[in-house]
C-alpha cells in the first residue's frame, strides 16, 4: 500500500517502468544517430566552399570545372577525360550535397556518406591529375592540370580526412552506448528474474 493506504499494483508499476524505458531508448539511439562535428564543422564549410571555388577555376587549359560538369565545348576542346568527368560529379554530389546535408542535420548516416562518397573522389581527383599529365591518342597532349583541379583534389582530401575523424568518433560512441544499453538490459533480466523464482517473504 502507499502513503494514502491505497493498494500499489505491481504490473501497473512495471508496466509504466518499461513504458519509461522504452522512451528513453528511443531517445538514447536518437542522439546515437547524430554527430557533433564541434570545431571541425568549420574546417568542414571551408573545404565545401574551396570545392565551389575550383568549380569557376579552370581545370585543363581554358576548361573550368562547370564547363567539365556540363559538358560544354570548352571541355570538348580541352579533350577532358573520363576521370576529370566522374571527379566533377563526385565533387558535386557527394563532396558539396551530402556535406552540407550532414552538416545542417547532423545525421551520422548522411556523414557516412559524405565520408565514403569523398574518399572515392579523393582517388579520382588524383587520377584525373594523372590523366592530363599523360599524352592521350596519337601522342595527344593537353593542356595539364589547372589551379580548379588541384584545388578540388586537396579540398576533398581534406574533407575526407575530417569527415572520418567525425564519422569514427561517433562510431566508438553508438558502440558504447549499445554495450551500455546491453548492460542494463541484462541487468534488468536478471532482477526480473531474481523476483519471479525468490520464495516470497514470511510474514
Amino acid at each position: 500500500m502507499d502513503r494514502s493506504g491505497h493498494a500499489v499494483n505491481p504490473a501497473r508499476n512495471d508496466q509504466d517502468f518499461e513504458q519509461f524505458r522504452g522512451e528513453l531508448d528511443a531517445v538514447e539511439r536518437r542522439i546515437a544517430g547524430e554527430i557533433d562535428p564541434g570545431a571541425r564543422a568549420l574546417v568542414v564549410a571551408g573545404a565545401v566552399f574551396a570545392l565551389l571555388i575550383s568549380l569557376v577555376l579552370p581545370t585543363a587549359g581554358s576548361a573550368r570545372g562547370f564547363d567539365v560538369l556540363l559538358n560544354t565545348e570548352a571541355a570538348g576542346v580541352e579533350h577532358i577525360g573520363l576521370p576529370s568527368r566522374i571527379f566533377v560529379w563526385m565533387v558535386i554530389i557527394f563532396g558539396v550535397g551530402f556535406s552540407l546535408l550532414a552538416l545542417t542535420t547532423r545525421r551520422w548516416v548522411l556523414a557516412w556518406i559524405a565520408c565514403a562518397g569523398s574518399a572515392v573522389g579523393s582517388v579520382f581527383g588524383v587520377l584525373s591529375i594523372w590523366h592530363r599529365q599523360t599524352p592521350g591518342l596519337g601522342n595527344y597532349v593537353g593542356a595539364g592540370p589547372g589551379i580548379g583541379l588541384i584545388l578540388g583534389t586537396i579540398a576533398i582530401m581534406v574533407l575526407t580526412f575530417h569527415w572520418i575523424r567525425v564519422v569514427w568518433s561517433r562510431t566508438a560512441v553508438q558502440l558504447a552506448a549499445e554495450e551500455q544499453r546491453r548492460n542494463a538490459a541484462r541487468e534488468a533480466e536478471d532482477r526480473d528474474r531474481k523476483r519471479l523464482t525468490d520464495p516470497p517473504a514470511s510474514p
